[in-house]
């Protein structure tokens, strides 16, 4: 079956598609305005080899997008027209490493659930739809059921992912009076959202990786001003996202809360800063050394290192979360890539340039080697329980 014309996409995605195959789009690379610009949607029946796989082999020159679906007993359904309950779309580009992992997680999904859909979209072989669903970047999850899209989800996270398709298989059509129940229940979440500390920065991305300009200067203005704040991304559920703006009744993001009252948007910070009004309302952080001292002194042993107990991401954190464990002694970690300011400040408050770094009531050890040579001469546990 071939669907044609400017309205096939909405055709899939208002019908789903059929188990047991795959989904391609087909574009030339000109642009949308070019009036020889040919695009077409095609069913195709898998192949075994295709079946064994769950993927499909791109031809050169063309552009394909297509749904990996599970493998079930695919015939039967090429004359059914009944809607699917779930469609899950991936906008994804090739040249992009992070989209060809979650291609590969969306495969596994589609094993373990057949009765999902799961379509792939080369975002920039179809611009006007990317632009309708205003993708910005690329992984970006699209979640449909009963031709309403219903979550999003932005970004290479495949537990979220993971997450998502699994409560919408699970939550299926609810009626009105449940409906009802579910708004109530999103309104005690965004309440405990709001605060969740004492200043709440809703917005797109994260401090580290601003994904929008207005997120970015945001956060530029809090860091400025000194301000302790923590951010909730509210890519990472579109719940949240469509939610807080009739929670607030304020329709764009970022979105700034002090003890759960919302100060406003960008423009309404610019405009408190001017006023010299900004330092008022919100908390300051406290002074990086005076953050790096109780930090250091938050567990009697304390690993500064990349990744944390259950997942070194460097090979010398791995060695030395190795030598701790044989010890048997308690110890707590801190994850120096999730913050730039203690990484960066902490080398300068131990005077020690790499990681990772071991303290023992808040005085540094020393790093790796040091650790091993304390292990090898047998003072390594004395030191960890405060003996010597």
């Amino acid at each position: 079956m071939v669907l044609r014309g400017n309205g096939a996409l909405q055709t899939l995605l208002c019908q789903g598609c059929a188990e047991g195959l795959i989904l391609e789009f087909r574009g030339t690379s000109r642009g949308v305005g070019d009036s020889s610009r040919s695009e077409w949607l095609t069913y195709r029946k898998l192949s075994p080899l295709l079946w064994g796989l769950g993927v499909f082999t791109e031809q050169s020159g063309q552009n394909f997008i297509c749904a990996v679906i599970s493998p079930t007993a695919h015939q039967d359904h090429l004359s059914s027209s009944e809607a699917k309950s779930l469609l899950v779309v991936h906008f994804w580009a090739p040249w992009a490493p992070q989209c060809v992992q979650m291609n590969d997680v969306m495969a596994e999904l589609a094993k373990e659930h057949p009765h999902v859909s799961f379509v792939k979209l080369e975002a920039e072989a179809v611009p006007e739809v990317s632009e309708k669903y205003e993708i910005s970047s690329v992984p970006t999850f699209l979640f449909f059921k009963n031709s309403q899209r219903v979550d999003r989800l932005d970004g290479a996270h495949a537990p979220e992912l993971t997450k998502k398709v699994q409560r919408h298989v699970s939550s299926g059509s609810f009626p009105p009076s449940a409906t009802e129940h579910i708004k109530e229940d999103l309104n005690v979440r965004l309440k405990k959202l709001t605060h969740a500390a004492p200043c709440m920065l809703f917005m797109k991305g994260t401090p580290q990786e601003p994904r929008c300009g207005f997120s970015k200067q945001m956060v530029e203005i809090l860091h400025k001003h000194n301000i302790q704040f923590s951010s909730f991304d509210i890519f990472s559920d579109e719940e949240v996202r469509q939610g807080l703006k009739t929670y607030s009744n304020w329709p764009t993001y970022p979105q700034l809360y002090v003890s759960g009252e919302l100060i406003g948007g960008l423009d309404i910070i610019k405009e408190l800063e001017a006023s010299e009004e900004l330092d008022t309302i919100c908390p300051k952080a406290p002074k990086l050394e005076e953050r790096l001292k109780v930090l250091t002194n938050k567990a009697s042993v304390m690993l500064f290192m990349k990744g944390n107990k259950q997942e070194a991401k460097c090979g010398f954190s791995k060695q030395i979360l190795e030598i701790l464990n044989n010890t048997g002694v308690d110890y707590e970690t801190f994850d120096i890539l999730e913050d730039e300011e203690v990484r960066q400040g902490l080398k300068t408050f131990s005077n020690w340039p790499t990681y990772p770094q071991l303290y023992v009531r808040g005085e540094l050890v020393g790093g790796l080697d040091i650790v091993k040579e304390l292990k090898d001469n047998g003072e390594l546990l004395p030191i960890l329980k405060g003996e010597n």
